[in-house]
């Protein structure tokens, strides 16, 4: 609660007019003056005298009090009001709240599931901070977001992890188990795809053009494989990694691009449909996923986050929270440590296509 007291001028005036207003009732000149009225109307009665007092002294303070609500130096304070108090919706003692976003891995609430537990972990431990975790629908409202500095803490994919650096944000971690971080491409058992060139003039799908592990790099497997995959196949983005995994389950793509963890929360979910798919081809391996912060978030809350984020695996609590993930562990990560997935973008560009399609 904040206060504004407006107290000074309005307490000058208050005691102006009780010195006014005294010194009338008490004056020399008001007392001969009531006396003069008195000795020229001794048929008055006493009423009559008090009455007369009492409107002599009002029309004095009256007149006096309308000279000075007109002084310059009491401009502004026309109100009686001597105390006047303004309420604020923040208390003084309110706790910073930051926003933590995961790129959709999952669908929402598969993701709150997941990395809620984490962010209550870190609440509770961060006396001087609260954290509230944020789901995006898709890619595209999660890079929107990355991009106008939305989050202060993020967990993007490496390639928004690198771009994210032209937004305000600066790399302090990352997911471990960096032999997960690769594309593969998933098939149906009964399905008459054997090579890859058996997919030209097929459909495939994946869950958005800026997905690295699950998009770019299936795309990219697919080049090196003889597929111009912007003339030979269509591509269908479809907004999520398990859409993606069900367009092929349900026959509605010849394949369909993820990569591990998902593939292996969607087997751990679905077994009986897992066991319709299996795995056909893999990518070569990059960076996992990064943690990020903004700049405008403060160097000893970060230190904090990481701090703990950094442990987890070393408590039973916090192995079950990273194995819904899965994933072994966090670890400290720098720009430095993206520099391979840089180079691939760079050579994805070149030889596959624009990076101005993934966002």
């Amino acid at each position: 609660m904040g206060e504004k007291i407006t107290m000074l001028p309005r307490r000058i005036l208050a005691t102006v007019i009780l010195i006014i207003g005294f010194g009338g009732l008490f004056s020399p000149s008001s007392q001969a003056t009531e006396h003069r009225q008195q000795t020229q109307s001794p048929t008055n009665s006493a009423s009559d005298t008090f009455t007369t007092r009492q409107g002599s002294h009002f029309d004095k303070l009256r007149q006096a009090l309308e000279s000075l609500l007109k002084a310059p130096w009491l401009a502004g304070c026309q109100s009686l009001k001597i105390y006047e108090t303004e309420f604020s919706d923040t208390p003084l003692n309110a706790v910073p709240i930051y926003i933590i976003g995961i790129h959709p891995l999952h669908n929402p609430q598969r993701l709150f599931e997941v990395y809620g537990p984490i962010v209550d972990h870190l609440d509770a431990h961060i006396a001087e901070a609260h954290f509230k975790l944020e789901a995006s629908r898709n890619y595209e409202e999660f890079e929107k977001k990355l991009d106008a500095g939305h989050f202060d803490f993020a967990m993007p994919n490496p390639y928004q992890t690198v771009r994210s650096l032209r937004h305000g944000y600066r790399i302090f971690g990352k997911m471990g188990d960096d032999e997960n971080f690769r594309g593969i491409l998933l098939l149906r058992r009964d399905s008459t795809i054997r090579q890859v060139s058996d997919l030209k003039g097929k459909a495939l799908s994946y869950p958005a053009p800026s997905a690295l592990a699950a998009t770019m790099m299936p795309q990219y497997y697919l080049h090196a494989h003889g597929i111009d995959i912007n003339h030979d196949i269509k591509n269908l983005y479809v907004g999520s990694q398990e859409s993606s995994i069900m367009n092929v389950l349900l026959g509605h793509v010849a394949a369909g691009a993820t990569w591990p963890v998902p593939w292996k929360s969607f087997a751990e979910q679905h077994p009986d449909r897992a066991k319709q798919l299996f795995i056909k081809w893999q990518t070569d391996t990059l960076p996992n996923n990064g943690w990020v912060a903004h700049n405008r978030v403060p160097a000893v809350i970060i230190e904090r986050f990481q701090t703990i984020l950094f442990v987890l695996e070393r408590s039973e609590e916090g192995r079950k929270m990273l194995a819904r993930i899965p994933v072994s562990r966090f670890q400290p990560a720098t720009e430095e440590t993206y520099r391979a997935v840089r180079e691939f973008l760079d050579k994805f560009s070149k030889n596959v296509r624009s990076l101005e399609q993934a966002g």
